[in-house]
């Protein structure tokens, strides 16, 4: 069976245009849908964070309303609590991509703060990207692209079709006027190319070995589609 690593986020907050700290982190269902298939077919999931942090879950992705009511909360619930994996991360500085067969960065907003400026990730991303190894990025993730830029603006990514949080879903959730930075925005001038469906609809991208999703609904498609891969 394959190792997958899961990149999280290493913060509990995204600092607004205004300078006040927004509470979140990784999205649960961006996590949870993954792990739940990736486990279930008897892979093996290593998390890996900035400095080895437990990743903290945004309160909102566990809320009735973001589960299709109380008994999906409960299980999302649940699913996190089992995921041995979430207490006991790697140090994202530390980790050798030849010892995966696949990396999978969930979203959330908890990325646009940290992961969008990790120089660790960017070269992890980047060298995922070049081994032909399944990369997945789902929903706020794709933030972590823009730390592969170099001085110049160039990125390994550069012309690949991805798709990620569009501006219309952050300005339906009431953040594009409040934001620092659309991500579709900074996608399109990394010089990706961006493809944007319907709002909160599952929505996935595969070009060459990189697979995006658009929102949380692409979580379970993107993972049935990296098992294939794999």
């Amino acid at each position: 069976m394959s190792r997958i690593l899961f990149v999280m986020t290493g913060v509990d907050y995204w600092t607004l245009a205004d300078g006040s700290k927004h509470p979140t982190g990784y999205w649960a269902e961006e996590f949870a849908a993954p792990y739940e298939a990736f486990t279930a077919a008897g892979h093996e999931i290593v998390v890996a964070t900035p400095g080895g942090v437990a990743p903290a879950v945004d309160r909102g992705s566990l809320a009735p309303e973001a589960n299709g009511g109380p008994e999906g909360a409960e299980k999302i619930a649940e699913t996190l609590r089992k995921a041995s994996a979430l207490t006991s991360p790697v140090r994202l500085e530390e980790v050798d991509l030849a010892e995966f067969d696949a990396v999978y960065y969930p979203g959330g907003h908890g990325p646009m703060e940290d992961l969008a400026v990790n120089a660790d990730s960017g070269r992890l991303l980047a060298a995922a990207l070049a081994s032909g190894k399944p990369l997945g990025v789902v929903c706020h993730a794709p933030a972590a692209l823009l730390a592969t830029a170099d001085a110049e603006g160039n990125s390994p990514f550069a012309g690949y079709r991805v798709t990620g949080f569009t501006n219309a879903e952050e300005t339906i959730a009431g953040f594009a006027d409040k934001a620092k930075w659309l991500l579709q925005d900074r996608l399109v001038a990394l010089g990706t190319d961006f493809r944007a469906g319907a709002p909160w609809a599952p929505h996935i991208e595969v070009d060459r070995n990189l697979y995006t999703g658009q929102n949380p609904a692409s979580s379970a498609p993107l993972a049935a589609e990296l098992l294939k891969a794999l």
